[in-house]
């Protein structure tokens, strides 16, 4: 079945199904106004037959009758009604001027007949008969299966009350079998209406939705079209939504003709990249089956890429070498790996890493990297090189603005004491502490350049960074409770292990904190946090200072750069913070906000633990 089918079967159903509702409810309807018309008549005559019984029963009191014998009386009451000729004639009348009336009667308390429409039933039991409100409120189905089924008599009765005394009643029967007569050729019209409205409803449904859905066909072959790469016009022959879809599906067209040659042609630069790359890198598809392969990877794995592409990981990595006992667990916990580091079978050290992409939060595949670690150190070496040599470059660009002022300083005092020196001047000797003064403040200048740029041997050890934090909290205690602020900690329970040179990365953590606490004025609580994000380890410094004005977020980094003016700032502390985290391959980044505070945070590699396991593996 296609789908044109099932959309103008869909839309010709919920015509016809709204045809029949509308046509159902009208049927109801009518039928309904039939019947409350009925019941309106019958409450009429009952009522008229009422009032003329009521006429008919002339004064007892000034006859013969015993008007204290309740039966006396009732006889009299009940021989004028039946010897009464107007009451009679109504009663003649209401059955024959009526189309829908069946009988009509006055009845007393036990059911016998005082006046009937058949003479015969006078002075008899009246069978009793369903009230006419059973017909009227009963459903449209109900009703059509009460007025088409067994011929039956519905009453519409009204008490009667004679001489202040209850007397009886009076009913008038109404026949279904009239009432059939009566309404069947109006429903029957109405129902030929109905089933007109439904078949042209039909019609009108299938002709429409296939006239809307006929382009349907069009699209479907300029969709093929571009799908297979095709050239389509680019124009089309109407203006209307049709014609500007074709458009678009053309647009579309040469998207796609256009992105596969992109695609070709990076597919195979691609592929001349790849034979050059040094690192052996592995694509993976979402079920972890290869799709790309550099050509470093075989010497890597050690079997051709022919062998390798299109099968799983599972299929390449065996869990009985130390490569496979750290990429298959990560496969199947959906895992990365960040730069482990192990030992070849041919003695070489190697580094891993597995990343797995992501589009939309949904896993699209995952790339595998593989490298020659002492090569990696050779290059991230000549990076860091490169990095501190930049950093000169800043600093001697600082250092020579700060130079520059105390040369000219110690030019002009110089001139001034030659002069003075010819003349027996008491302010000789102030000329000459200033000059003192602005050589030694040139000479720490210098030696801070000297210092900042003199390569370091950094004294590696494995450390717990909340042990750092503590010792730096320890530190800054002092200058913490004279400016009113109070240090907290916010440790995880796990063990944070950094591989890094102690002391420095004391003094780098020790410059935010004071830095945090000088800019706290008012006091307040200055935070310490340490926790694991993935493999990197993240210490914060947390302060409620007056924050970094926007304009100087990009730098203070630099050296001598200070926001605090005249209050003492040396402008080396963040330099040194940043030079700090450079040479431990880790980053410095923050968060500030005038007038709320700043949060600095510090990334370092995770020290990379190994399991035993793969310590007997390596052996």
């Amino acid at each position: 079945m296609s789908r044109k089918f099932i959309i103008v079967f869909v839309i010709t159903t919920l015509f016809t199904a709204m045809v029949v509702g509308f046509s159902w409810i009208y049927l109801s309807q009518l039928l309904r106004q039939r019947l409350l018309w009925a019941d309106e008549t019958a409450s009429q005559l009952t009522n008229q037959l009422e009032y003329a019984a009521s006429k008919a029963v002339p004064d007892l009191t000034s006859s013969r009758v015993d008007t204290n014998n309740p039966k006396a009386l009732r006889a009299a009451i009940t021989n004028s009604l039946q010897n009464d000729t107007n009451l009679n004639d109504m009663l003649e009348s209401v059955v024959g001027n009526s189309r829908i009336i069946y009988d009509a009667a006055i009845i007393d308390p036990n059911g016998v007949a005082i006046l009937d429409t058949n003479p015969a039933l006078n002075g008899k039991p009246v069978p009793e008969h369903a009230p006419l409100g059973v017909l009227r409120d009963a459903g449209f189905r109900r009703q059509l299966r009460m007025l088409y089924g067994p011929a039956t008599v519905y009453d519409v009765s009204i008490g009667l009350e004679l001489d202040r005394q209850e007397f009886g009643s009076v009913r008038v029967g109404i026949s279904t079998v009239f009432l059939r007569n009566e309404l069947t050729p109006k429903l029957q019209q109405a129902a030929f209406f109905s089933v007109v409205a439904i078949f042209c409803s039909l019609v009108l449904a299938a002709v429409v939705s296939n006239v809307a859905l006929g382009p349907l066909k069009a699209i479907s072959r300029n969709l093929d079209s571009a799908s297979a790469g095709d050239l389509l016009p680019a124009e089309s022959g109407s203006d209307d939504e049709v014609g500007l879809v074709s458009l678009k599906i053309a647009h579309l067209g040469r998207q796609i003709r256009d992105t596969n040659q992109i695609f070709s042609a990076l597919k195979d630069n691609v592929e001349q990249v790849m034979t050059k790359l040094q690192d052996g890198l592995m694509l993976f598809t979402r079920d972890s089956r290869v799709v790309l392969v550099s050509a470093s990877a075989e010497k890597f794995l050690g079997r051709p890429r022919r062998e390798i592409l299109g099968h799983t990981a599972e299929e390449i990595f065996s869990d009985g070498t130390v490569l496979g006992a750290v990429v298959l667990p990560a496969f199947q916990q959906q895992r990365p790996l960040v730069l482990y580091e192990f030992d070849a079978a041919d003695g070489r050290r190697l580094q891993v890493s597995l990343d797995f992409i992501q589009e939309k939060g949904t896993p699209i595949g995952a790339l595998l990297t593989m490298r020659d670690a002492e090569s990696a150190r050779r290059i991230e070496h000549e990076i860091e090189l490169s990095r501190r040599l930049s950093a000169s470059g800043r600093l001697t660009r600082g250092v020579a603005h700060e130079v520059k002022n105390p040369i000219n300083a110690i030019v002009l005092h110089l001139q001034l004491l030659q002069n003075k020196l010819q003349q027996d001047d008491p302010d000789t000797r102030r000329h000459m502490d200033i000059i003192g003064n602005e050589i030694q403040r040139l000479d720490r200048v210098v030696q801070i350049l000297v210092d900042f740029t003199r390569p370091r041997d950094l004294r590696l050890e494995d450390v717990d960074m909340r042990k750092i934090l503590e010792s730096v909290s320890v530190l800054a205690a002092p200058d913490a409770a004279r400016h009113g602020v109070r240090v907290a900690q916010e440790f995880p329970d796990e063990v944070l292990m950094v591989r890094v040179d102690s002391d420095l990365m004391k003094q780098a953590i020790l410059n935010l904190v004071l830095n945090g606490v000088q800019s706290m004025t008012a006091g307040g609580t200055l935070t310490l946090k340490a926790r694991r994000d993935d493999e990197m380890i993240l210490a914060e410094v947390l302060d409620q200072g007056c924050g970094i004005p926007p304009e100087a977020q990009e730098k203070i980094f630099e050296l001598y750069y200070t926001t605090k003016g005249d209050e003492g700032g040396s402008g080396i502390g963040l330099a040194q913070t940043y030079q700090i985290m450079q040479w431990h391959y880790g980053s410095v980044e923050f968060d500030s906000i005038v007038g709320a505070g700043s949060t600095f945070r510090l990334r370092l590699p995770a020290a990379v633990a190994k399991p035993d396991r793969r310590e007997e593996m390596m052996a």
